[in-house]
């Protein structure tokens, strides 16, 4: 069992290394975890048991009082409407257009959003506000489809809008109280901060993590509300992968994908990433220590073709993420990546 850190960093393993010429470059340490619903490990590398910050990660979380209070409902959210509950989006015009019809079912406007502004994600989004002479507005944000859920909740229970990312107020302290009861971490247990989008975020082990991810993806074992929930937000994305992330170099749109909703994924800032297999009971978390994209990519694929979660022909549709192969602007092949999984 890898040593938990009580103070700092915890100290990981090197997962990835970047080679130009026969000469390593660069290097990223990370650590992963398999579980069980039950949480038991199944395999692993690095301090798996120390607390990370989940970041975006944990949105299906996050989103379970939506449904289970009846707000999903009671403003007619389909399948589109949750999978953008979900969603870290590329504020493409599939996100944005309906967002705001999700503020418009809740007699709200992007105004009352409080994650703040961000460029889109997709070139094309931010090529065309540029066009108009706009600036990108909080509904570009990535997080806005999960704001907009969080509003409606907050109506369904009473809170004020402009309160509705108080963690004091009902509707953070229910979601809170079901991120908790996934993990099976206990509350005084459960660390907290503020995310990039200014709502809360939330700190456990890795192991947790995946504990949870694996509940969702099987949830048969839960009671009954609990395994509605989790089911619709399974269909929804299985339906609409380009909702949770974009059609613009999104690796979780592509495995929600090429796995017809099978493996259910989810990225969280700074290179924090979960991984629910379907009726299976089990779900892979996993971490790079530095925050970088590039090498938690390449995991993600190395640990789908180590545990054998996709088929060959799945794994094929998504080894491009790899990038096996380094080339520099004049497409000469200069290195290449190794991935230590």
């Amino acid at each position: 069992m890898p040593r938990v850190q009580d103070q700092g960093y915890p100290d990981n393993p090197v997962l990835v290394r970047l080679w130009r010429g026969d000469a390593v470059e660069s290097q990223h340490r990370g650590a992963w975890v398999l579980t069980d619903a039950d949480g038991r490990v199944l395999d692993g590398a690095g301090e798996y048991t120390a607390p990370f910050f989940t970041r975006s990660s944990v949105k299906c979380l996050q989103a379970l009082p939506l449904l289970e209070t009846g707000a999903a409902d009671r403003f007619r959210y389909g399948p589109p409407e949750i999978a953008l509950a979900l969603a870290s989006h590329n504020a493409e015009a599939i996100h944005t257009t309906r967002v705001a019809g999700m503020l418009a079912a809740e007699g709200l406007e992007p105004r009352h959003l409080l994650c703040g502004p961000q460029a889109p994600g997709d070139p094309a989004a931010r090529g065309e506000l540029a066009r108009r002479g706009e600036q990108p507005g909080a509904i570009h944000n990535n997080c806005s489809g999960k704001h907009a859920g969080f509003l409606g909740l907050a109506l369904q229970l009473g809170v004020p809008p402009e309160r509705y990312l108080d963690p004091r107020a009902a509707a953070q302290a229910l979601v809170r109280r079901a991120v908790g009861e996934m993990a099976d971490v206990p509350p005084e247990e459960l660390g907290s901060a503020t995310d990039g989008c200014s709502a809360p975020t939330f700190r456990m082990p890795l192991t947790a993590l995946a504990r949870a991810f694996a509940r969702v993806a099987s949830p048969a074992g839960l009671a009954p509300e609990r395994r509605r929930a989790c089911e619709r937000m399974l269909a929804s994305v299985a339906a609409h992968p380009e909702l949770i992330a974009g059609n613009h170099k999104r690796i979780c749109t592509d495995i929600a994908r090429v796995t017809r909703g099978r493996l259910f994924p989810k990225l969280g800032g700074e290179a924090i990433y979960a991984i629910g297999v379907c009726g299976a009971e089990r779900a892979l978390a996993l971490k790079i220590d530095d925050g970088g994209y590039r090498a938690l990519h390449a995991v993600i694929v190395g640990l789908l073709r180590r545990l054998k979660l996709v088929s060959a022909e799945e794994l094929a549709a998504l080894e491009g993420w790899e990038e096996r192969t380094l080339r520099n602007w004049a497409g000469l092949d200069v290195g290449h990546t190794e991935t230590l999984v």
